[in-house]
């Protein structure tokens, strides 16, 4: 059976994006970072869907990004827009995919997996220019030439298989694929009795995507 690493954040595009790598026979090892994130309750989100699904091992590794701040998740001195803005957003991280990815591969590296997963996405998103198609090329490459078992001849291919999909066909697939989305975290600011603000970016993209399939959400809005 072929392995894949898969980045699980605890989100709704990353335990779908683990659903289809299980749906498509790969033995899972799933990954999720704990970068000092302002919405750090998607930890124990990951770990509830991590439960549903037979996954081979999990692991939880910290790196502390708050030391380099620069976005509204990592410090908080910055507040969360609550209203749409044009350009990249405040709340995207620095280099968070491509730190994120180094990471996948090396432990990808030390138990030869065969692929990488990951939730990012191109259509319903906040901007951020590390989910682009072109990014996706660019680790590709990289992986090409950056390891040991590469330069050898072994492949580790980097699949992101919500890249083209809008927030609607994620939610679709993932109820198809046994994703129970009321474990799952999207809010980037949290209250302390865990419900949801319903105004930063990634709210409201969820909450319009389950409208508009005439879903009921299951998460509670502040």
């Amino acid at each position: 059976m072929n392995k894949a690493i898969v980045l699980l954040s605890g989100g709704m595009d990353s335990s779908t994006a683990l659903s289809i790598a299980i749906k498509e026979g790969f033995e899972c090892y799933a990954l999720t970072l704990d970068y000092g994130q302002r919405h750090r309750d998607e930890i124990n989100s990951a770990k509830n869907i991590v439960k549903d699904f037979k996954i081979t091992e999990h692991k939880l590794v910290s790196i502390d990004l708050t030391v380099f701040g620069g976005s509204a998740l990592t410090d908080k001195n910055i507040k969360v827009p609550e209203q749409a803005s044009s350009g990249i957003p405040i709340t995207y991280v620095p280099a968070r995919n491509t730190i994120f990815f180094s990471l996948a591969l090396a432990w990808a590296e030390v138990i030869e997996a065969d692929a990488i997963f990951s939730g990012v996405n191109a259509i319903d998103y906040s901007g951020y220019p590390d989910c682009r198609p072109e990014y996706i090329s660019a680790i590709q490459e990289l992986f090409n030439l950056a390891t040991k078992i590469t330069s050898e001849g072994k492949s580790i291919e980097v699949c992101a298989p919500l890249i083209n999909m809008d927030k609607k066909e994620i939610i679709k697939i993932g109820i198809e694929n046994g994703v129970d989305f009321s474990k799952t975290v999207s809010c980037y600011q949290l209250d302390q009795h865990g419900k949801s603000c319903g105004l930063c970016d990634s709210c409201r993209i969820r909450s319009k995507a389950f409208e508009e399939l005439n879903l009921e959400d299951n998460i509670e809005y502040v």
